[in-house]
C-alpha cells in the first residue's frame, strides 16, 4: 500500500508510487512541462516531470536541483558549456542561478525525479531572454500543486 499524502502533508514520512505518477502525467501538453508534487515542504520539494518540447535557457532562485532520470533522452546545456547528454540513470545537479536548458529531446518520453532544496517555489523560473516563456507556458502543475 501506498501513501500520497497532499503537498501541505506534515507527516514524518511517506511512501510514493512514483511510477504510478510518471503514468499519470499526460501524452501531451501544452505547456513545455508537466510536473507531480509529492514533498512540497521548506526545507525540500521532490516531484517527477516530464519535458514534451526543449526548454529555452532559464534559471531558479529559490533551490539547487537534483534531477535522476527516469526515462528519456536529451541534451541538456548549463550556461555557457558545450550541451551533454543525459539518459536513465544519470544524476544532474546544479545550484540555484545557474543557466540551464533542454536545446534537444533526442528520445521521449523525457521524465525526471527531482528533489529540490529548500524547496522550489512553483512559480520560480526566470528567462534569459524576455519572451521565451513565463511560469504559464512552462510548467503544467499537478492538481495538488496548484491547491496551495
Amino acid at each position: 500500500m501506498s501513501q500520497d499524502p497532499s503537498p501541505t502533508s506534515t507527516a514524518a514520512h511517506a511512501v510514493f508510487d512514483v511510477a504510478a505518477a510518471v503514468a499519470a502525467l499526460p501524452e501531451a501538453c501544452s505547456t513545455m512541462v508537466a510536473d507531480h508534487r509529492f514533498v512540497d515542504q521548506p526545507a525540500a520539494s521532490a516531484r517527477v516531470f516530464r519535458v514534451y518540447s526543449p526548454t529555452p535557457p532559464h534559471s531558479h532562485a529559490s533551490c539547487d536541483e537534483y534531477l535522476y532520470v527516469l526515462s528519456g533522452r536529451c541534451m541538456m546545456k548549463f550556461a555557457d558549456e558545450p550541451a551533454v547528454e543525459v539518459g536513465p540513470g544519470k544524476l544532474v545537479m546544479f545550484q540555484r542561478g545557474v543557466v540551464h536548458s533542454v536545446p534537444e529531446i533526442l528520445e521521449e518520453p523525457m521524465v525526471f525525479l527531482s528533489v529540490d532544496t529548500p524547496r522550489r517555489e512553483p512559480r520560480d523560473i526566470r528567462f534569459v531572454s524576455d519572451g521565451t516563456g513565463t511560469p504559464d507556458t512552462f510548467m503544467r502543475q499537478s492538481q495538488q500543486a496548484q491547491q496551495q
